[in-house]
């Protein structure tokens, strides 16, 4: 790949999207980084790289929750750089809490960081594809999810519904994009990787007392979590992110990691055997004269 692009990351101080701005930068890329503490990151980026590579950087304090301050994040990126090809929505963070045990304000919170804010990115970064990039240039719209927007698991129940809806969300703004605005919206969903996620971008919460007991699922869980590897490299996920820039035949989800595509391939295999072993029942709830393989065939044929 030779071509050079304009990419807008959130999330950049730490973790993947940090690791991806680095990579951005050495690969010869430019880069509107956002960060809640941008000092903090500019002066780390002010010792690593010298001028030239510095005039590809611009570091923006950004409240991904608040609309107007991210529509003005992505005007302080045209106004340097001119247009926008990429945008990555990698801003989140975890608490780990039963159901019962989260309060309700640590769960719409994460809605807000994690759905809400990756709408408004989403939204800006349509309308700068269209309307900014030139005509039929487009753009690439990366939605960061997880494995956890595929398939749930105990104790992290918001941070994945969160995670489900982000992937709904996206699948509908694909799907809403006229051809020739040439713009593409995808789903990457890692799976455990060795950054803070575990650590500083994750709270966790006390075990609610009623799950606190040697046969419960929410007890074991916790006990693996904890105690589970993560095989995921930060460095070469960047490199992965960097590798889908300017393609054209991406699909509506992408995992990264071997134990989240080994994940989402037995959810998606257990679905359809599922959907198999009940298919009777789910035929028996058509109106009369309905013929199922006639009308299945022309109903995909429609969706395309």
């Amino acid at each position: 790949m030779s071509e050079k692009y304009v990419w807008f990351v959130t999330g950049t101080s730490t973790g993947l999207g940090n690791c991806l701005l680095h990579e951005l930068l050495v690969t010869g890329h430019s880069v509107i980084a956002t960060a809640r503490k941008p000092e903090t990151l500019q002066a780390t980026l002010d010792q690593k790289y010298d001028a030239e590579t510095l005039k590809r950087v611009l570091v923006v304090k950004v409240d991904i929750t608040q609309e107007e301050e991210v529509k003005a994040a992505f005007a302080s990126g045209i106004q340097k750089f001119g247009h926008i090809d990429i945008v990555v929505n990698n801003a989140g963070y975890a608490v780990l809490a039963e159901v019962e045990g989260c309060p309700m304000e640590e769960a719409r919170t994460q809605f807000e960081v994690m759905f809400w804010g990756a709408v408004y990115i989403s939204k800006e970064a349509v309308r700068v594809f269209r309307e900014v990039n030139p005509s039929g240039k487009g753009g690439q719209l990366l939605n960061v999810s997880s494995v956890g927007g595929y398939t749930s698991q105990p104790t992290l129940s918001y941070y994945d519904a969160a995670k489900f809806a982000l992937e709904g969300f996206t699948e509908s703004l694909r799907k809403e994009m006229s051809p020739e605005w040439n713009i593409q919206a995808t789903i990457i969903e890692p799976g455990g990787f060795n950054t803070e996620w575990r650590g500083a971008n994750m709270s966790i919460l006390p075990i609610h007392p009623a799950y606190d007991t040697p046969t419960s699922p929410v007890k074991q869980y916790r006990d693996m979590f904890h105690a589970l590897p993560f095989i995921g490299s930060p460095e070469r996920a960047a490199k992965a992110f960097v590798s889908l820039a300017g393609r054209r035949d991406l699909p509506l989800r992408i995992q990264f990691g071997s134990d989240s595509l080994a994940i989402v391939r037995h959810m998606a295999a257990t679905t359809i055997a599922d959907s198999e072993r009940f298919e009777s029942l789910s035929h028996s709830t058509n109106i009369d004269g309905i013929n199922p393989p006639e009308y299945t065939k022309a109903l995909l044929a429609h969706l395309g």
